[in-house]
């Protein structure tokens, strides 16, 4: 049920579908003064939340700064990326698709081969509502198979909706064979912070590594500050999902 609740507020919640409730309030009703507010405020936080400055500032607040690979000194037993990113509903079957923030799989790649981990953890099953063929975790270990990484090398974890489930898995399956320490969480820097959460209040604390940014260099240049972009439009709306995710998840006690 909080599966379900979850992934129907974090819909209500986007930038666009209030937008749009507020467009269509005005277009339905009949009092005039509402209608013109209704109007006037579906104008306004169209313009906030398409600037691109405003959006970039947000995610440069809230994203978690990157880790140069020279300025890791350990090793770790385990690098556990957190999936989210394939395309499974593309087809045919034959092949992986990426979506946005592919770079968890290439970073992660990247700190196999310089032997910063040793074995890669793929950590996700499918977060929709329906049934899908293939699990992504599945997808994943796939194009690390096609990258080089023999199977030994590889530890899937499928079962998993959501992060909080991963957290729950994850430390259930790697409990016996390592410890916390010997651990790196990947993921997106805008998601590191529901991550570590979830994964330290099961009590697997472990460095983190992100990955995947959306934020860009503080730029003051016209089109930044003036032109509306759909990009900033979507960056609020996974700052939306990660702070209602966030919420959920501390009501839920799962953080």
């Amino acid at each position: 049920m909080f599966f379900v609740l979850s992934k129907t507020l974090s819909y209500l919640t986007q930038p666009m579908v209030l937008i749009c409730l507020l467009l269509a309030i005005a277009f339905f009703v009949k009092h005039q003064r509402l209608k013109r507010r209704m109007t006037i405020s579906a104008c306004i936080l169209l313009f906030v939340l398409s600037n691109d400055f405003l959006a970039n500032e947000l995610v440069l607040w809230w994203e978690v700064p990157p880790t140069p690979y020279n300025q890791i000194s350990k090793v770790y037993d385990f690098g556990i990326v957190l999936t989210g990113i394939g395309g499974t509903d593309n087809g045919p079957d034959d092949r992986v698709y990426f979506g946005r923030g592919a770079e968890r799989v290439t970073h992660t790649l990247q700190l196999y081969q310089l032997g910063i981990i040793h074995k890669i953890m793929i950590s996700g099953g499918s977060g929709k509502l329906t049934a899908v063929p293939k699990q992504e975790a599945d997808y994943l270990a796939d194009a690390f198979r096609l990258m080089g990484v023999p199977d030994s090398a590889l530890v899937i974890e499928n079962r998993s909706r959501n992060t909080h489930e991963s957290a729950v898995e994850v430390s259930k399956i790697l409990r016996s064979s390592t410890s916390p320490t010997n651990c790196l969480l990947i993921t997106s820097g805008y998601h590191l912070r529901r991550a570590n959460a979830c994964y330290r209040h099961e009590g697997w604390q472990m460095d983190n590594f992100s990955t995947d940014f959306i934020s860009h260099k503080r730029r003051f240049s016209f089109d930044v500050l003036l032109i509306p972009k759909v990009d900033a439009i979507d960056h609020w709306t996974t700052m939306i999902r990660e702070w209602v995710g966030m919420i959920s998840y501390k009501m839920a006690g799962y953080i």
